[in-house]
């Protein structure tokens, strides 16, 4: 019997054995890889829990598709389903740059209130990477996934609301900006968002026993925007016994981590690119603003192998979308060719969240297989000496392959 995922008083998930997911194919190449995401899916829950459980999918629309059909981009069903359902899935979305409508994927950040951007960046052996020692990467991106410039608060240049913007900053400031040539954007930061997201980060650390915490920032010039997520991040490890600020742990530990004790960091971003490149060992769990967040975790991905086996969620208190972080590449689009990866993987974090591990540990050791096997997609194939270049179907089937 098909039955809907609740959500329990304490926060956590009651869900049933066979429950209804939304799936959103996306744009683009995105049919190409939901369809064999689902196969990998499917086949993982199968060979797991032996027809004991099964996600039933449930399409919802958003995207070039929704639009043709409904004349939106972004139905409000889609959005009440995905809330009904409290668990979805979904493709890559089309977004036009610089013109028409806001991005689909920050919409429904938005409007569901997803507020922690989650990307685990781990390398998998086999793929070929730019740095040179590829295995000390192992962090995870908390990004704060609903204000920062992401806001959309902006206007175009030489615009009514953009001169009285200019206006009011030149009253204020008395910095002189050419009213009739200069575009304004708003970047909020709040107390209630920037807490939010760092506590599931250092939660996210203390549950999974990872040493270090990283606040990233660029607060020695946005003092008051990236400057106060320091400080209210900062306010908010002092409520975990667990954590120990890098100060402390000269000051009382003589350098010497405590057992049980988890460092809290903070970072300047433009150090952090730095750091993450040059010692990346020394990072674990980094969470920091939408813009910064959006930066470091492409940088990471392109470190582990590029964006065809980066995984993402979107995850809020009440609901968790999870996504491909890749764009549509509408030249592949019905080809069958393109990674499914991204999706795959961001499948596998869905069955860790509906607390399906067996079933998530099941699919990753299968990709690491079939990239050993070198059986992969033509992004791989190209540069793995000796591969076999598979469609977007044929690398799903070799993994499913790998999961016997």
């Amino acid at each position: 019997m098909e039955k809907i995922i609740t959500l329990n008083n304490d926060g956590s998930l009651n869900v049933p054995d066979t429950p209804v997911i939304p799936y959103i194919s996306g744009d683009g190449t995105g049919q190409d890889i939901w369809n064999a995401a689902r196969l990998v899916l499917d086949a993982a829950v199968e060979k797991t829990y032996e027809g004991k459980k099964k996600i039933i999918f449930l399409e919802v629309l958003a995207g070039k598709t929704a639009f043709e059909k409904t004349g939106e981009w972004l139905p409000k069903e889609t959005l009440e389903t995905i809330k009904k359902h409290r668990v979805a899935i979904k493709g890559p979305l089309t977004t036009p740059v610089g013109e028409g409508m806001r991005s689909l994927n920050v919409a429904i950040r938005q409007e569901l209130d997803l507020f922690a951007c989650i990307r685990p960046v781990r390398y998998i052996k086999g793929v070929p990477s730019p740095c040179n020692d590829p295995q000390a990467i192992n962090m995870t991106i908390f990004r704060e996934n609903t204000e920062d410039l992401y806001k959309g608060i902006e206007w175009e240049a030489g615009t009514p609301e953009a001169k009285e913007a200019i206006s009011f900053i030149r009253e204020k400031s008395g910095q002189d900006l050419d009213e009739n040539f200069t575009g304004i954007g708003i970047k909020p930061i709040s107390i209630k968002n920037t807490k939010r997201l760092v506590k599931k980060a250092i939660q996210f650390a203390v549950d999974n026993k990872r040493p270090n915490v990283t606040l990233m920032h660029k607060g020695n010039i946005m003092k008051f925007t990236e400057g106060a997520f320091l400080k209210w991040g900062l306010e908010v490890g002092d409520e975990f016994s667990e954590i120990i600020t890098e100060q402390e742990l000269w000051d009382k530990f003589d350098g010497r981590v405590p057992e049980g004790k988890i460092i809290l960091k903070s970072r300047i971003a433009d150090n952090m690119f730095q750091q993450v490149l040059l010692r990346p060992e020394e990072y674990d769990v980094i969470a920091c603003p939408n813009l910064n967040g959006d930066y470091i975790s492409d940088l990471l991905a392109a470190m582990v192998g590029g964006l065809g086996l980066a995984p993402g969620a979107n995850v809020g208190s009440e609901c968790a979308v999870f996504e491909a972080t890749h764009g549509t590449a509408p030249k592949y689009a019905g080809l069958d060719k393109v990674n499914p990866g991204s999706v795959i993987l961001s499948g596998a974090m869905m069955l860790d969240h509906m607390g399906w591990q067996p079933a998530a540990e099941l699919i990753r050791s299968a990709i690491q297989k079939a990239i050993l096997n070198k059986r992969v997609t033509y992004d791989l194939a190209r540069q793995i000496p000796g591969a076999i270049e598979l469609k977007c179907s044929g690398f799903a089937e070799e993994i499913c392959a790998c999961m016997d």
